[in-house]
């Protein structure tokens, strides 16, 4: 098409290729024989019927043609140009001019009318002006069909960039929830997602429970704008927005999210609010509670788009929940086996029954005179409860000898700290409790077992387990003696401070001791301060 697009020269025009139809063969003669001259490529034909068959295989420019011809006449032929191909441009001649001819050439398409005689130099003009007509046709279609592939284009990129948006705030509500170690972290999460994702001013987390009469919040948010708004308008801030109550009782009703606003006649939603969500959170296809959002002030309204990640966040928050109910119902079903190993070990020796009881106890009592946390007193008490839990793979003629252990016996039951650590291990349980267990019998000098560590070394936590296990064994009966004087007892431990306890550690057991708790402890079964009062405890 760009051959035609702007030609002025023979040298330009002489690749267009020129079809002339005519009943009269010295007509098509002499007009193609001038137009080869001009250096174009001309193709004649007797009828209509003749033309087609040679447009079938040729490309043709322009065609001059007849409307008087056997067979087919020219406007019928214009009008099979023009249903094939409406660009190519059709100049009809004829010695019989007429007006109803002249309008029915207009309607077949045909964009110029020539009265024969026709000069072969006024056939060139015209022939001329046509295809710079039509070069001018097809590059304006050429152009509508370029901006219509660039708005399309514009729009496919507008549509990839809004589902590129859409799966990166996916995936960061997927990832929000990923990381939550208690359900309440999981209600805080979902408010707080609900405001930065949906730009709500409130967000509510309730609970829907049979034996309540309403749902029972159980965590809230609020805007930083808006509660700046409330601050500085001078009353107090909260994060409670108007009653929703009907609203929420339709969702649990209806199982299925709600989107209103004060423009689309919602109803009962307060006069107070602008726009309001409210998602069920659904477990195991129960209704366990509901998350709304809504907007008091502006003229910003909740899209569908919104609601779509508030259900989306809902359904997150869901399985985060049943993940965590899940991980704990295994981690107690896992506690429960181990504390039923420990017990067969507690079982096959009476003297040391519920040994592992009171060495947890007092590891607590010291924890909390050296300020631990509670996660360390945590970890204590879940080490506490399992740090003889290798005993289950000595055998009883050594562990229950009454008499004194030869050397390879004794060696045997050094084996016990490492056997239990590695029953840890096959579990799955968290590294900080094995290498307690495991490292309960090393000695501050370095001489202790199973692997020679001394000092810092050795787990803060861990020398805390030692001198309790230390003071319970002294303490108690065993199958080789009777318990120990509580004198003789503290000397052993005073006089330990340095090469098997840690100084800190003997520091602590005193001042407890003293106070009176620890024995208290070991009557009662209780952990109390030295006025009688308990003191905080873990659940095991």
């Amino acid at each position: 098409l760009s051959k035609v697009f702007g030609c002025d020269t023979m040298n330009d025009l002489k690749a267009e290729t020129i079809l002339f139809v005519d009943d009269e063969e010295s007509i098509l003669n002499v007009a193609s024989e001038f137009f080869k001259r001009q250096g174009y490529e001309t193709l004649t034909a007797c009828n209509g019927v003749e033309a087609l068959e040679i447009l079938k295989n040729e490309n043709v420019d322009c065609c001059f043609t007849d409307i008087n011809m056997p067979e087919m006449n020219g406007l019928d032929l214009a009008e099979n140009i023009r249903l094939q191909d409406n660009t190519m441009p059709v100049i009809v001649m004829t010695g019989y001019p007429s007006l109803e001819n002249t309008i029915q050439t207009i309607k077949n398409g045909v964009v110029d009318f020539l009265i024969k005689p026709v000069n072969l130099k006024q056939m060139e003009l015209c022939m001329r002006r046509v295809l710079r007509q039509r070069s001018l046709f097809v590059e304006n279609v050429l152009l509508k069909q370029e901006v219509k592939g660039k708005e399309r284009l514009e729009r496919l990129n507008q549509e990839l960039t809004y589902k590129v948006e859409e799966l990166h705030i996916l995936n960061k509500i997927m990832g929000s929830f990923t990381s939550i170690v208690s359900t309440t972290d999981v209600f805080k999460r979902a408010v707080d997602m609900a405001l930065e994702v949906a730009h709500a001013e409130n967000a509510i987390f309730y609970v829907i429970n049979e034996a309540l009469d309403q749902p029972f919040e159980v965590a809230s948010a609020i805007a930083t704008t808006v509660l700046k708004n409330q601050i500085s308008e001078g009353y107090q801030p909260t994060s409670t927005p108007p009653p929703l109550s009907g609203l929420i009782m339709e969702v649990v009703s209806d199982e299925i999210p709600l989107l209103v606003s004060n423009n689309n006649g919602a109803r009962g939603l307060p006069p107070e609010l602008r726009s309001a969500m409210v998602v069920p959170l659904k477990i195991r296809d129960k209704v366990f509670g509901v998350l709304t959002a809504s907007i008091k002030e502006g003229d910003v309204r909740f899209t569908e788009k919104d609601i779509f990640y508030l259900s989306f966040m809902a359904k997150s928050a869901a399985n985060s929940i049943e993940n965590l109910a899940l991980h704990e119902n295994i981690y107690e079903n896992l506690f429960a086996t181990l504390y039923a190993f420990v017990n067969a070990v507690e079982a096959r020796d009476l003297y040391t029954r519920e040994h592992s009881s009171r060495v947890t106890g007092i590891s607590m009592i010291i924890g909390q005179q050296l300020g631990c946390s509670v996660e360390e007193l945590d970890i204590l008490n879940f080490a506490g409860h399992l740090h003889d839990i290798g005993k289950i793979g000595i055998r009883d003629d050594i562990l229950l000898k009454p008499g004194r252990l030869t050397d390879e016996e004794f060696d045997k039951i050094k084996e016990h700290p490492t056997i239990g650590a590695n029953i840890l291990e096959q579990m799955g349980f968290w590294e900080k409790e094995r290498q307690i267990i495991r490292c309960h019998h090393e000695r501050y000098d370095g001489t202790g077992y199973p692997d020679g560590l001394k000092q810092e070394q050795i787990p803060f936590l861990a020398r805390i387990l030692s001198v309790a296990d230390v003071y319970d064994a002294m303490a108690s009966d065993r199958a080789y003696r009777k318990r120990m004087d509580e004198e003789v007892i503290l000397k052993i431990i005073n006089e330990g401070v340095g090469s098997q306890f840690d100084p800190d550690v003997v520091a602590a057991f005193r001042e407890v001791y003293n106070q009176g708790i620890i024995l208290q402890y070991m009557e009662t079964g209780q952990i109390q301060d030295a006025d009688g009062y308990p003191l905080t405890q873990t659940s095991s």
